[in-house]
């Protein structure tokens, strides 16, 4: 029998994070989600379990250096050896800059940076020594581009980049992948489709992101030979322009 592997969603919403850990399920990999509610996991767990898949939910405050450390170790020792590791946590907020106020500035920064350091830490810990593995960050337009009422958003972001860049120059040569992808567009949720409606009506000529799609694509990055190793992986419905 093949070696039993698991891959880790940090941050696994209801869309985007929950497809992602739903892909990997199918794939046959131990699948752990987490949020900071334990509870708000139940029906993506019990989703992936009727599908066949084993999943685990952990609540977890990914900005907390000691509950990271143990999410890392528990898993590794209770579950099965780390394969993949996604950074998915959102931390989407818009403030005029005279509005932004030191607390919602950390903030941010502790939910789209310092959070994905710490993941990105521990998931180099457990993946290096075995000279393999997969370390995904999910970006935005964000990570590129600062706009208008998101100094806060746009800072973490380009910080959560940089991050995975020099990763990516330290691990490679290890044997770890290190992708960041950069989601720009607006993505199938239930958010988009109450606070946008117009935007959400494009769905019906593919003009927002599917979540199973990005999905897809995570994996694909995942199963990279790896003399041909992505980085950086843009993804944009066919309509919407160039960040």
């Amino acid at each position: 029998m093949p070696e039993k592997r698991s891959a880790l969603v940090v941050g696994a919403g209801d869309a985007t994070g929950g497809a992602i850990a739903r892909r990997f399920a199918r794939e046959g990999y131990a699948t752990v989600v987490t949020r900071r509610e334990l509870a708000s996991l139940d029906p993506l767990l019990a989703q992936i379990r009727a599908e066949g898949g084993e999943a685990h939910g952990f609540g977890s405050d990914a900005r907390d250096e000691d509950q990271t450390v143990a999410l890392f170790e528990t898993i590794e020792a209770e579950i099965a050896p780390l394969e993949v590791v996604i950074f998915n946590i959102g931390a989407n907020v818009n403030f005029p800059i005279r509005e932004t106020t030191s607390r919602v500035y950390r903030k941010v920064w502790e939910m789209a940076a310092f959070a994905g350091f710490l993941a990105g830490r521990e998931a180099a810990k457990a993946m290096v020594p075995r000279g393999r593995g997969t370390i995904i960050f999910t970006g935005a337009t964000a990570s590129i581009r600062g706009a208008s009422g998101f100094s806060a958003f746009s800072g973490a972001k380009f910080a959560l980049r940089s991050l995975a860049q020099a990763m990516a120059r330290e691990l490679g040569p290890q044997g770890v992948h290190v992708a960041h992808t950069i989601i720009d567009g607006a993505i199938d949720t239930e958010w988009i489709a109450k606070n946008f409606p117009q935007r959400h009506a494009l769905k019906e000529q593919d003009g927002i992101l599917n979540p199973e799609h990005i999905a897809d694509a995570y994996w694909m990055l995942h199963a990279q030979p790896r003399d041909a190793w992505t980085h950086e992986l843009d993804l944009r419905p066919w309509m919407e322009k160039m960040a």
